[in-house]
């Protein structure tokens, strides 16, 4: 397997196979893991080069298996689940009853890695992978056997968008422009994860410095586990495709102005944009901090319980963190609660839905479900000239806050990097073809920096009239709009269409989209699995609420999860020979 510090590069692409698809029957189906790879890229200090490299599992056939489960989380029987419908409370049972070691759920989730990523439907998710994972894992079986667990996430596989700082691997933020750099040090989250026990086992693709098209100067183009001609959506886009294709149990994107939900909703996932504050910034490549939230992504509502609240906690480094105090949790598992529907009240937004009569028709399904459960269904719209300016509200903050707040992160790193946004545009200018190295151009992105460094300061009267009278009064209205008729939770389609075609073809015009007033306002917005569309593309619900009220949100979302099961596992990724969790 690649180890740290090494990209994973691709060797062949297959054609795209639909869902269910013949390639689930044939795949791998003569490789082994015995096998040597010319895969791995090492890209220390930005260097390149092509090596030869040994599976860091044990010889495991890579054989996809023929099952009629091959697209459903199916549970064979009530002690024995396939590896991606088990939740964290699945794996630390196994644990307890000692059918699995975090050991070999690494080695699992790598061979997923190995069959996936670079062969097979070559989903180009991973960057670098962690050649310290096993060993790592085996230390924490022994501290388990030894004195116990940390906490629910002793020994389980984390995988991190490439924007998050880690002292062990690069972080590039998918760029060739902070090619190869090492950070001094762990992000605050990054931290709180290791010492929970959790093991980071990559760092993924990403939209490049968190913005524009799906793909990054240092990986290229990330393909949709569901449908590979589709987008995984942006800028999380590595971290939504490795969790649906499950490459490890949890993931972490960012989310500006909708991209860790956009990801979330299109590769079929739960997620969590959280409150303004709740988690720390630091050590995360900013893109404007005045809306910048790490988020926890996974295929269950359980498991992005779980990991919320091993991140959550007042960091001296990020100010925006004392909103959280009195109001922040470590466990929010205890507010996971299957009837918690029932007697709640829901608002659908209207404003968002006819651009696409499929994920309409889920969509009302959806809220018929919750009827059906107990809630009380109220229809609201936000005010259309709200609508028609929170684009621009949105840009006049975005664009200057990465101007300015760039320079900062730019002064931790190395002085081979540039240290302004004026010299990350000089240094573009010099990248026009693909480098020896295996960088792509990415015009779209830079060209995106120009318009960033030609829009102002945050001195600039625009910029302080948005900060400082635009945001609250948004604020104000989105919570008036929930006073107004006492709701418990707004939701829409996190999405108003299913996933665009990877060439840029979409749909849905005149809609707008919902994803950033949950960035303008602070707010949370809970993401849960509502359903398909009839070419099998996943469609995500929202469910957003006040500043805090993870709790309520995630009683809420566990509900509908747990009342409508529709998760689906991706059909250009089966399972392999071995994927079972006996608890």
């Amino acid at each position: 397997m690649a180890g740290k510090g090494q990209q994973v590069a691709s060797v062949w692409s297959m054609a795209h196979v639909g869902w269910p698809d013949l390639q689930s029957r044939s795949i791998l189906a003569s490789m082994t893991t015995e096998n040597t790879e010319s895969r791995a890229v090492r890209r220390p200090a930005g260097k390149r080069r092509i090596e030869r490299i040994h599976c860091m599992t044990r010889s495991v056939h890579l054989v996809a298996l023929v099952l009629a489960s091959m697209v459903l989380p199916l549970r064979v029987s009530a002690q024995t689940l396939t590896l991606s419908s088990a939740t964290i409370e699945d794996l630390n049972a196994a644990f307890d009853a000692g059918t699995l070691t975090s050991e070999r759920l690494i080695e699992l989730y790598l061979a997923r890695i190995e069959a996936y990523d670079q062969q097979g439907p070559a989903l180009n998710a991973v960057l670098w992978l962690n050649d310290d994972a096993l060993a790592t894992a085996r230390a924490l079986d022994a501290e388990r056997s030894q004195t116990g667990p940390r906490s629910p996430l002793h020994g389980i596989p984390v995988v991190l968008k490439d924007n998050i700082d880690t002292s062990d691997m690069p972080t590039t933020a998918g760029s060739l422009l902070l090619a190869g750099s090492i950070p001094p040090d762990d992000a605050f989250i990054v931290k709180k994860l290791r010492d929970a026990g959790a093991i980071i086992l990559a760092k993924l693709n990403m939209s490049e410095l968190a913005s524009g098209v799906t793909m990054s100067s240092v990986g290229g183009f990330i393909r949709n586990p569901h449908d590979t001609a589709r987008t995984p959506s942006g800028s999380s886009g590595g971290t939504g495709a490795a969790i649906a294709a499950a490459y490890a149990q949890l993931g972490i994107g960012t989310d500006t102005g909708g991209s860790v939900r956009g990801p979330t909703t299109s590769n079929g996932l739960a997620g969590l944009k959280p409150t303004h504050g709740l988690l720390s910034r630091d050590g995360i490549v900013p893109l404007a901090l005045s809306f910048d939230m790490a988020g926890p992504m996974a295929r269950h509502v359980y498991d992005v319980a779980v990991m919320l609240g091993a991140m959550t906690g007042i960091d001296p480094a990020d100010d925006a963190t004392l909103k959280s105090e009195g109001a922040s949790e470590t466990d929010y598992v205890q507010f996971l609660d299957a009837g918690a529907l029932s007697g709640a009240r829901i608002g659908i937004a209207r404003d968002f839905l006819g651009a696409d009569t499929e994920v309409d028709w889920i969509i009302e399904a959806s809220l018929e479900a919750m009827r059906n459960a107990g809630a009380t269904v109220i229809d609201v719209r936000f005010p259309q000239w709200l609508l028609d300016v929170k684009g621009d509200w949105y840009t006049t903050i975005r664009w200057r806050e990465f101007r300015s707040q760039i320079r900062d992160y730019l002064a931790t790193i190395g002085p081979e990097y540039p240290k302004t946004l004026a010299q990350m545009v000089e240094r573009s200018l010099e990248l026009t073809s693909t480098t020896p190295e295996g960088g792509t151009p990415n015009p779209t992105r830079w060209s995106l920096l120009m318009q960033e460094e030609a829009s102002g300061t945050l001195e600039d009267y625009e910029y302080i009239a948005m900060r400082d009278y635009g945001l609250p009064m948004l604020r104000s209205i989105v919570e008036g709009l929930m006073d107004a008729e006492n709701l418990d939770a707004i939701v829409y389609p996190t999405s108003p269409t299913r996933p665009a075609l990877a060439n840029g073809a979409a749909g849905g015009a005149g809609v707008p989209s919902p994803t950033n007033i949950a960035n303008l306002t602070g707010f949370p917005d809970l993401i849960v699995p509502a359903g398909f569309t009839s070419n099998r593309l996943p469609v995500g619900i929202s469910f957003l609420g006040r500043p805090f009220s993870e709790p309520r949100l995630f009683g809420l979302g566990y509900a509908f999860e747990q009342l409508t099961k529709v998760r689906r596992d991706p059909g250009t990724t089966p399972p392999l020979s071995g994927e079972i969790i006996r608890r």
